[in-house]
């Protein structure tokens, strides 16, 4: 299974450690979109920053 993982809000605010998660994932900028692997170090790090992002499951 994978994972799209959207960011929704800003990281301007944001712990440097949850700004450093969200870089970690690939994310840059509102509104992109990464593809990830199901596993549960990508589930830990969607956990840390829930309130920045958007999650839904791709059935392959």
């Amino acid at each position: 299974m994978q994972l799209k993982i959207t960011q929704v809000k800003s990281t301007i605010a944001c712990l440097q450690n949850q700004k450093a998660t969200i870089q970690a994932l690939g994310l840059k900028k509102i509104h992109q979109s990464v593809i990830k692997e199901d596993n549960p170090c990508i589930r830990g790090m969607i956990f840390k920053v829930k309130h920045l992002v958007k999650v839904e499951e791709i059935a392959e």
